[in-house]
């Protein structure tokens, strides 16, 4: 009785918290009132094509925010990759550790996806749908930090995720097809080449898939930012929930994709004229 007596009374006082939390809120946002803002349709216009608010690369061109997101999580990543290898794996025991129990366990999920998508010919396949993933994942959960930086017009900005710049999202669409589109020639030859090129609309497919979701969750959060009394505190979740959920669907359904069609390109011809006249020696032979 004391326990449970115990947990109800954690579980009220956690309650009590959260609703003092979102009063405050709420109280702060009817007394400070709508923050200034610009118009809706240049930020959600600036969201998409970053018209504005460029960076210059070296001094030599200007570049939209989401080329220097995708140098600073590509630099993240490959550091990160070197010190696991490096530093980490020589100390993998066959009784695995928290940090090896999650590095093998992403590794397996995505051999396996690859191994069961594509069983002819899969090792090039599960490296690439990997890092493809991870590189989805990560990048869309790199917007969440809000890192600023000063673009080439003197404003400050905070750096998007790498794939809501529609050329980032092509990018990796044309990547993928061309993956697909060499599995199916070093396996196949001429007929892997002629699978392959019957999805001619796959690239595109993937690339405005995998843009129109990442970007739609800044239009909302946009949205809901320029709704009066909802600009305090609301924005922060929708955005948090929508990133988490874009990063996991996402990289999900391209490495699946991916997976998908490179098993289909990759799958070997079926030898129809060889089995139909070993069926027919078999029946002049019981004859």
């Amino acid at each position: 009785m004391k326990t449970v007596k115990k947990y109800s009374g954690k579980k009220i006082v956690i309650i009590a918290v959260l609703v003092a939390v979102l009063v405050a809120l709420l109280v702060g946002a009817i007394l400070i009132g709508s923050p200034e803002k610009g118009s809706l349709s240049e930020e959600l216009t600036d969201a998409v094509l970053h018209e504005d608010k460029q960076f210059s690369l070296f001094g030599l061109i200007n570049v939209n925010p989401a080329l220097i997101s995708a140098y600073i999580v590509t630099a993240v990543l490959l550091i990160f990759a070197a010190c696991v290898r490096i530093f980490a794996v020589p100390r993998f025991r066959e009784v695995p550790g928290k940090f090896q129990l999650v590095i093998e366990q992403a590794v397996s999920f995505f051999d396996n996806m690859a191994k069961t998508n594509s069983p002819h010919k899969n090792g090039f396949l599960g490296c690439y749908i990997f890092a493809a993933g991870c590189y989805i994942f990560v990048g869309t959960l790199f917007e969440l930090f809000g890192i600023q930086m000063t673009a080439a017009g003197g404003q400050s900005v905070s750096l998007p995720a790498p794939l809501s710049d529609i050329n980032a999202a092509i990018a990796m669409g044309f990547l993928s097809y061309f993956v697909i589109l060499g599995g199916g020639i070093a396996t196949n030859g001429v007929r892997g080449l002629g699978r392959a090129l019957k999805e001619f609309s796959l690239p595109l497919s993937m690339s405005f898939r995998l843009f129109g979701a990442l970007l739609s969750g800044l239009l909302v959060t946009e949205l809901v930012y320029y709704v009066i009394y909802l600009s305090i505190g609301l924005p922060v979740i929708v955005g948090v929930l929508f990133t988490l959920l874009h990063a996991l669907i996402q990289a999900y359904v391209l490495t699946m994709l991916t997976a998908t069609y490179f098993g289909e390109v990759t799958e070997p011809a079926k030898k129809k004229g060889k089995r139909a006249a070993k069926s027919k020696h078999k029946e002049t032979v019981a004859a």
